[in-house]
């Protein structure tokens, strides 16, 4: 049995030892709630670019202009967005592209809110793949999209719109309804190793 000390708590027989927590483990608690509002206020208080989101955002930011440095600057037509739709990590920084600029009008999935569903198989604007391109950097209806040919490099531009076309035939839930008419499906991305043998070329 062991010797160490009880309190004088006991419930239906079962007894408790006196064991309290360390002092420095006590310690280290109060310090963390001493420390919560600074951290707060530092990293959450509005500053720009401080906050872990901002920071990512930046790094991302700096990434994708490496990554842009070594393609160069891509032609925003059907066979390059086609290669970039084959390309998941590329149709990831398209995603981000997105989501930062596209959801107020066309929903987080692309569901369409003040803009045309996404997810579906009709289409306003767009007859061919190369049409996406074209409708964000000249936009369409009449400003009702926006250019975006000046606020976008060439290459997010390929980028979102391989991601827009990634998104046919997914029905978000919640979408609006189909608008325009149907198209022709998508071109087939490329097989891998003619893009490999394109990069070598160029």
């Amino acid at each position: 049995m062991s010797e160490a000390p009880k309190t004088d708590h006991a419930y239906d027989g079962i007894e408790e030892y006196d064991n309290p927590l360390p002092g420095w483990w006590k310690w280290l608690f109060i310090a963390t709630i001493v420390f919560a509002p600074f951290y707060w206020v530092y990293y959450h208080g509005g500053a720009e670019g401080r906050s872990v989101e901002d920071q990512f955002g930046i790094a991302l930011a700096e990434n994708t202009r490496l990554q842009f440095a070594e393609i160069g600057d891509l032609q925003p037509d059907t066979a390059t967005v086609a290669k970039f739709m084959g390309k998941d990590s590329w149709v990831k920084v398209g995603k981000s592209v997105f989501r930062a600029n596209c959801i107020s009008c066309h929903g987080r999935e692309g569901e369409g809110k003040v803009g045309p569903n996404l997810t579906d198989d009709s289409y306003k604007n767009v007859k061919t793949l190369g049409d996406i391109a074209k409708v964000i950097n000249n936009g369409a209806g009449n400003g009702a999209m926006p250019k975006w040919s000046h606020r976008l490099h060439v290459n997010e531009v390929v980028m979102v719109s391989a991601f827009v076309a990634s998104l046919r035939g997914t029905n978000a839930e919640g979408g609006r309804p189909p608008e325009g008419n149907k198209i022709a499906a998508w071109p087939e991305p490329p097989p891998e190793e003619e893009v490999e043998d394109e990069k070598e070329k160029s």
